[in-house]
């Protein structure tokens, strides 16, 4: 920990929002102005609409990540969470990566947190479900399907090879469709390399509640799309939710059942637990209350966007409130970067408003669905070189846009890369299996008995 006689702006959340906002706020600081602290468990931030892409091997994962360290060079990161916050004292509780937790004074704070996962109590899917909310979740389900392939390849035990071979994904809104579409195109070229394994044996499962897929296309671009999936032998039924997972045996209300050793949950997000703890006005979905400046309702030196906060959307008319997407993420964190520099400066404070450009939702190599403006809509070919556009000139600095663009560009001439590191998970494993067991240690004999043994 570090110790400074400066103002503090403690940015607690190094994704979207943390990471933006603390560029915004070092590019427009004047020297010497302020310590900026940004406090993240993770010490990178990761551009999430990249995930099923790097699941299905089109993005490196480190292409998709961006070190907190190495891109605000200026600003003080620790690795750790920030567990609780004391108003009165203007105080954040800090637990870090190791050692006791400490507390570190702030003068203004930023709250960007984030959302987790959304899960229910449904028995087996903490032990058999696979999120798609981290690099980390979407690289091991890469090597975790690669693997599934191996061992159908590896037996003729039919029920083995049939449980290996299916693949459930709980949610049918983007990161569901769009990671079932990438992981169905990527088994479908490994496939080809494999001898006793092809794409007829595989079954692809999508079950979504609703009674449509990508809700935020409209009900056109997602009926397109599931009739699109469909085709490609992609099983989607809706209005139906899952029961249970017990050992992979996955059962759905609708009555269906099917044995899955690849269960990957997407249904939804929810704003990050430890929002109880920061004692902010919080929405009834357990979202921050913030003003139009995003400020939060009652604080004047505390600020929140994102996933975890409650913002009014000023272009979408009187109460509504901003999605919680990337789009909106990356724009608020320019804004309120700048109001914490009006705050601290006593200047007055900026609204958030921007309009919807529209979505865009990748659904394997050349295939794709995007919505412009709400009005101008793309199919096929032409809303997948959209969406890679996008998303390419979205991801944070330059060099990770180099990078990201040439993975793309390589792609074009060099065939997809079909292995797995399933080892990846265990790399202790080696060592293991190579070293032989200890000898037991011997007691020490009393003292006493070794006089006797002498005699």
């Amino acid at each position: 920990m570090s110790t400074t006689e400066r103002p503090r702006i403690l940015i607690v959340g190094g994704g979207y929002v943390g990471l933006y906002a603390a560029m915004r706020i070092l590019k427009k600081m004047r020297y010497g102005e302020a310590t900026v602290t940004v406090v993240d468990p993770r010490s990178y931030m990761t551009y999430l609409p990249f995930l099923p892409e790097a699941a299905g091997g089109n993005v490196a994962p480190r292409n998709l990540v961006a070190p907190l360290r190495k891109t605000l060079k200026q600003a003080e990161v620790l690795t750790g969470s920030v567990t609780g916050i004391d108003h009165a004292r203007k105080v954040a509780t800090i637990q870090p990566a190791a050692g006791d937790s400490y507390e570190l004074p702030f003068e203004y704070l930023v709250v960007a947190t984030g959302s987790v996962s959304r899960t229910f109590p449904i028995p087996g899917l903490a032990e058999n479900g696979i999120g798609m909310k981290t690099v980390e979740e979407a690289i091991g389900l890469r090597n975790h399907v690669m693997a599934q392939l191996d061992k159908a390849e590896s037996t003729s035990d039919e029920e083995v090879r049939r449980k290996a071979l299916t693949f459930v994904v709980i949610g049918g809104g983007f990161a569901g469709i769009e990671t079932v579409a990438e992981i169905e195109d990527m088994a479908r070229d490994a496939a080809k390399l494999y001898k006793t394994v092809s794409r007829d044996d595989m079954r692809f499962v999508v079950v979504e509640a609703a009674n449509r897929i990508l809700p935020e296309m409209g009900p056109d671009l997602g009926l397109w799309t599931k009739e699109k999936l469909e085709e490609r032998n992609i099983e989607v039924y809706i209005e139906t939710s899952m029961d249970s997972c017990i050992d992979g045996h996955v059962m759905l209300k609708n009555g269906m059942e099917m044995d899955a050793a690849t269960i990957v949950w997407t249904a939804g997000v929810k704003p990050n637990p430890v929002l109880a703890n920061f004692g902010l006005p919080l929405g009834p979905r357990g979202h921050v209350d913030t003003a139009p400046t995003l400020q939060v309702q009652g604080f004047d030196y505390v600020w929140s966007a994102g996933d975890n906060a409650q913002v009014p959307d000023l272009a979408a008319g009187e109460g509504a409130w901003c999605p919680p997407n990337a789009q909106h993420a990356c724009r608020q964190a320019v804004v309120l970067g700048d109001n914490v520099i009006s705050g601290m400066r006593g200047f007055p404070q900026k609204e958030y408003k921007h309009k919807n450009l529209g979505a865009v939702a990748g659904l394997g190599l050349h295939k794709g669905v995007a919505i412009l403006f709400g009005k101008y809509k793309l199919k096929g070919r032409p809303a997948w070189w959209f969406h890679r556009l996008y998303h390419g000139a979205m991801v944070p600095t330059f060099n990770r846009k180099v990078r990201v663009f040439t993975d793309w560009t390589l792609a074009m001439f060099l065939k997809r890369e079909a292995v797995g590191l399933s080892q990846m998970e265990n790399p202790q494993l080696p060592i293991q299996e190579v070293t032989p067991p200890t000898k037991p240690v011997a007691a020490a004999e009393p003292a006493a008995d070794k006089e006797l043994a002498s005699k």
